[in-house]
Parts: C-alpha cells; structure tokens; sequence
C-alpha cells in the first residue's frame, strides 16, 4: 500500500495569535514553524497502514522553501520519500493547492510510483480552509471522506471512523481514495535519533507550480474575541465543604 500525507507548513501559534497587516495570512516574525496536529495524526495513520501492508509513506507540500524543514521532521518518523512544490503561500487558495498535489499524485503515477491512499489534514491551521481534500478528490475522480479520526484499509477498500452527530460513523470507499484526517484517534509518535539521521539522507524531490496561481479570493482573516470567564468563588477551608457537594451534585458527579 503507497500512501501519500499532504502537509502545510504553518506559524507555531501555541499562544497568542497575531495577523499580518494584509489580514490574510497569520504573522509569524515571533514564532516558530510546524504542521497541524491533524497532519501529525495523518503521518501517524499513514505509517501504520504502510507497516501492516508492507507499503511506503511518501509526503508532499506546497510552500516556501524552507518547509523542508518540516519535511524532514516527518522523514524521520519512518516516512520514506518526500516532495516539495515551491510557491508563496499566500498567493495560493485551495483550489491552487489542491491543483498541485493532484499533478504530483498525476506524475508518479505516469512513472509508475501511484499511490494507493492520500491523506490530509481536516483543515489548514493557519487559514482554516476546508476545501483542499474534497477540490483533491474531484481534480483525482477519486472517493473522499473527511473528518475522520482512524483510517484502516482492507480488500481494497478504506474503512474509516469518526464522531458523527449521532455518535460514531464508519464508512468503507474503494481505493484509491482521498480521506481527511482529524486528531484524536491516533498518538503520533516521536523520532528517534537514528530517524533524524537516516532522513538527512532522503533526497527530497523539488517541483515549481504546475499553472499560474488564482488566489484564495480571501476577504480577510479574524481572530474572534476571547471568550470571557467568571469565577465563583465556593468559600474557604472546611466552610466551602457543603457548597462543592452541591456544586457536584449539580454536574451530576455525585448523585
């Protein structure tokens, strides 16, 4: 089984999140880089279904230059090859992006490397576009699922689950197939110090864009207001007792 992991190269925003002056794009002078939490659950369930069939894990992404970076952070999880489709972010919308990962899944395929799965993360965690996995699967002709959190195969076919309105769903495509992935089904693990050396050694491929950029025709991005809080006070010492009893009586911990 050949799987291939779409990953972004986005601003670290573990704390407060600031937009560039053009508002389309978030500022990351003051940070570092690093992919999505929903891509490090992608990897991880892209190397399980390699290793359960005896395949490989390839990756791709469309950016700057130094998302090779982020490359090789994941080549060292186990992955095996990678690809890097050099344009400036902000002048790709979804539709750009998906365009070309599909003329990359296109030309392997033409050179006999095709792939079997292709996973992504649910959404870009700089702009939050949800559309790159489903634009994918129609540029492909291939079936897609999104928002999934595990992502097994079997006879052929993809079996995936998630959280749905009504609990958990299942749904079983034929591959190849195009599946999004969300985090929290999976543990991504971390590389060892003999990955990190093995994946210097990996020559990752380099491409430029496949056509002419159309843009997000993104108005602008928001940071929402943070959310404010209150705080009760119970009491203090043993006074407070009976108020935290009630309290979890309330929440129905204690009955």
């Amino acid at each position: 089984m050949r799987v291939l992991v779409c990953v972004k190269r986005v601003p670290d925003v573990a704390g407060q999140v600031m937009l560039a002056a053009d508002e389309q794009s978030v500022d990351a002078r003051h940070v570092g880089y690093t992919v999505s939490n929903h891509e490090n659950s992608a990897v991880e369930l892209a190397i399980r279904v390699a290793d359960a069939t005896g395949g490989s894990v390839a990756l791709v992404t469309v950016g700057p230059a130094d998302s090779v970076e982020q490359l090789r952070s994941l080549l060292a999880l186990g992955c095996h090859a990678a690809t890097l489709v050099e344009a400036d972010p902000v002048a790709l919308g979804p539709a750009d992006v998906a365009r070309e990962i599909a003329a990359v899944v296109e030309d392997h395929a033409a050179k006999g490397s095709g792939y079997d799965l292709v996973l992504l993360g649910n959404d870009a965690a700089d702009s939050g576009d949800f559309q790159v996995g489903i634009r994918l699967a129609y540029a492909l002709g291939w079936p897609v699922v999104n928002g999934v959190s595990v992502v097994e195969t079997a006879d052929g076919r993809a079996i995936t689950r998630g959280d749905g309105p009504e609990g958990e769903e299942s749904f079983s495509v034929p591959l190849p197939a195009v599946v999004t992935v969300l985090e929290g089904g999976v543990e991504p693990r971390y590389p060892s110090l003999k990955g990190r050396m093995a994946a210097k050694k990996i020559e990752v491929e380099t491409r430029t864009l496949a056509g002419d950029p159309h843009g997000a025709d993104r108005v602008k991005l928001q940071v929402p207001p943070a959310q404010p809080s209150n705080v009760e006070v119970l009491g203090e010492g043993a006074v407070a007792a009976p108020a935290v009893v009630d309290l979890l009586e309330s929440l129905k911990v204690l009955r």
